[in-house]
């Protein structure tokens, strides 16, 4: 399975995990302090879902905000 959605392009996102320690200044602490970052991935949520385009019938790997609002129709 491909992790982009056919039909909008929503794929794989590099980020960080960020470690934030110590109690905020406004809640009485000296401040928060951050630690190493490491990398993460955000993965989009796909299903595959068998749909009808233009007449025939094709089997799909979207995201499910693409499959809520409706942007293709289901068998």
């Amino acid at each position: 399975m491909s992790n982009k959605c056919d039909i909008c392009g929503k794929g794989t996102v590099a980020g960080h995990n960020v470690p934030r320690k110590g109690q905020a200044k406004k809640a009485g602490g000296v401040g928060q302090h951050i630690g190493v970052k490491t990398k993460r991935v955000f993965k989009p949520n796909l299903v595959k879902i068998r749909a009808k385009i233009e007449g025939t019938i094709k089997t799909l790997t979207m995201c499910t905000r693409c499959l809520r609002s409706g942007k293709v129709e289901k068998v």
